[in-house]
Order: C-alpha cells, then sequence, then structure tokens
C-alpha cells in the first residue's frame, strides 16, 4: 500500500510540476541523439508544437560517436540523450572508452526500441560467412550495439575471423560502408534501409540472433534527473503524443524523413512504416524492456573487460519520470 501511495504522490507531483514550468515558459531541454529512429519523434514534436505544449523546448544536436556523447553528457553539454542502453551501463561499469573525469552516473528513463538492428553488407558479401577476412565497423569497440555484432558473427563461427575497425555513429558507419571501406557494419531503421535502396545486402537480424533486446533508451545523468524531474516528465509526455501523431499521420511522417533526413520518398516511406510497426517499431508504450537489458548485460558480460558479472538492471534505470509521465 505505501509503494501505491509514494507512486500517486510522485505522479501528483510531476504534473502539477510540469504544469508549473508550461505557465512560466517552455523550459529548454539540451538533447544530444544519434542518427536514428527517436529523431523521426523528434522533429515531429519540434515541428506540431507537441513538445512546447508540454512546457519543453527540446534543442536537438546529433552526436558523431558514443564517446562524443557520454563525455558530453557527463559534462553537462547535454541534459539528457538518446542514446543505447548498452553506453548507459557500460560507462557506469567504467568499461566506456572516454575517459570521464569521475564516476558516471547515468540512468534511463524509458525506451525507445530494441535497437532495430541489421548487419548491412556489400553486395558482393553472399553471407556472414563471407565476411571472412574482411573489415567490419563499429561505433566504439567496447561500447554501443558492438557486442550484438560480435555474438551474431560468433554465432557464425567468424568473430575472431574479421578485421574490426571503430568508425562512428550509425550515420558514420553508413556513409564508409557506401564509399566501401568497409564490407558490412550494424546498422538501426532508418539507416539499414538507406543501405538497401543502395544495393547493401541485409545478412542477418539482431533481433534473430540476441532475442530480447533493449535498444535505445532516454538517459540522464541521475542528478539532472532530480534537479529538472518536471522538465524531463514535460519531455517524456511530448514523445509519447508525438509517436502518437506520427501513428495518425504516416504521409507526413515520411515526409519529415524526406526532409530531415534527406530520404528518398519510396525509402522514407518503407522507414516510416518500419519505425512505426505496432510489434518491432518504436515502443508504444516507453518501456524499458527488462528481458532485453538483461540481454545487454548477458553480453556485456561475456565480451567487456575489465570483466564483470552483470546481473541488477535496477543500477541503469530510474523509472520515476516515465510513472509520472504515463500513470
Amino acid at each position: 500500500m505505501h509503494d501505491i501511495t509514494r507512486r500517486s504522490a510522485m505522479t501528483l507531483a510531476g504534473a502539477l510540476a510540469a504544469g508549473a514550468a508550461s505557465a512560466q515558459g517552455p523550459a529548454r531541454l539540451n538533447v544530444v541523439a544519434f542518427a536514428g529512429a527517436s529523431n523521426l519523434v523528434l522533429w515531429a514534436g519540434q515541428a506540431q508544437g507537441i513538445f512546447a505544449r508540454h512546457g519543453v523546448e527540446v534543442a536537438l544536436e546529433l552526436t558523431p560517436n558514443s564517446r562524443a556523447m557520454a563525455s558530453d553528457l557527463y559534462a553537462g553539454k547535454f541534459d539528457l540523450a538518446l542514446t543505447s542502453v548498452d553506453n548507459i551501463v557500460a560507462y557506469n561499469e567504467g568499461q566506456g572508452e572516454a575517459q570521464l573525469p569521475g564516476p558516471s552516473d547515468f540512468a534511463a528513463f524509458f525506451g525507445v526500441d530494441d535497437g532495430m538492428l541489421s548487419v548491412m553488407a556489400a553486395a558482393d558479401v553472399p553471407d556472414l560467412a563471407g565476411l571472412r577476412g574482411k573489415v567490419v565497423s563499429v561505433d566504439a569497440m567496447t561500447t554501443g550495439f558492438a557486442f550484438v555484432l560480435r555474438e551474431v558473427l560468433g554465432q557464425a563461427g567468424i568473430a575472431d575471423q574479421v578485421e574490426w575497425v571503430a568508425v562512428g555513429g550509425g550515420a558514420q558507419r553508413l556513409a564508409a560502408l557506401l564509399e566501401g571501406k568497409q564490407a558490412a557494419t550494424l546498422l538501426n531503421t532508418p539507416l539499414d534501409l538507406a543501405a538497401e535502396a543502395r544495393g547493401f545486402r541485409r545478412l542477418a537480424r539482431g533481433r534473430d540472433a540476441v532475442g530480447a533486446y533493449q535498444g535505445i533508451v532516454a538517459a540522464a545523468r541521475r542528478g539532472v534527473i532530480d534537479q529538472k524531474r518536471a522538465a524531463l516528465v514535460g519531455f517524456t509526455r511530448g514523445f509519447r503524443d508525438s509517436l502518437a501523431w506520427l501513428d495518425a499521420n504516416r504521409a507526413e511522417a515520411a515526409a519529415i524523413l524526406t526532409a530531415r533526413a534527406n530520404m528518398p520518398p519510396p525509402v522514407a516511406a518503407r522507414a516510416a512504416t518500419a519505425l512505426l510497426d505496432a510489434e518491432r517499431g518504436i515502443y508504444r508504450d516507453l518501456r524499458i524492456d527488462e528481458a532485453g537489458l538483461r540481454t545487454v548485460l548477458r553480453l556485456r558480460s561475456k565480451y567487456a573487460q575489465p570483466a564483470k558479472e552483470l546481473g541488477d538492471i535496477t543500477r541503469y534505470i530510474d523509472p520515476s519520470i516515465r510513472a509520472a509521465a504515463l500513470g
């Protein structure tokens, strides 16, 4: 009973605080993200004034790689990040590649998708075995989705028979793939569809290899969650309502991708359909999939250095913002 009362009080407090913030004018949130699914929601919410209606002004910047994301989020350049939850785990466990000035206190407060990941390769690579002896790219060697690709290639028996290179975020990896600098990489939707439209081959889907997986989340430092709770509640509501608007306006969703992601209209239409798929696209309930997060911890326990056995998912999440926004 005590827990129910506490959650109800938190929800009411969040609602009152968000209302107060709205009355005083929008609260600015500096948001960093990678090229991917979540940006469609942000672009729509900005254009339609949805975040503003929830008392929030969203200022979005794209990051070149997970190292820059972690450093900038830690330093306070950004209030929140839309990033792989694996990045949150990695830096909280001291396994990230960027050297932060002190211990990380990142926490995910809602989920976006399962990563929507595919191994994309040059047209002359017939299958995963065809990558043997070739160059494959990741964002960073020990964070992001690198361990998903290691697992996929490990199941094919070739993880130690390829040359690994760190290139940066999805946009950078797509560009390098299109330029022929690598034979394959792991891309999320809609970047996988952009590659496919240029004749590149889909060799595997991440979800088929690893099962349940938590991909992108909204995350912030725990101190920021405490200090900017009302704004983060408004952001979460704005994200939910922007997604609902996209659901009801599929043609406009495709047009946004054409304009903002420079996608040809046929590719943008396919991307919008994939991103808004009720079963496999962006999570309507903004959940953090606990089974998927456990998969992230399992892969990190298997591959990361220094080696750690990870199992406690509560170390990396703060459910209070989502509870206040959607409760």
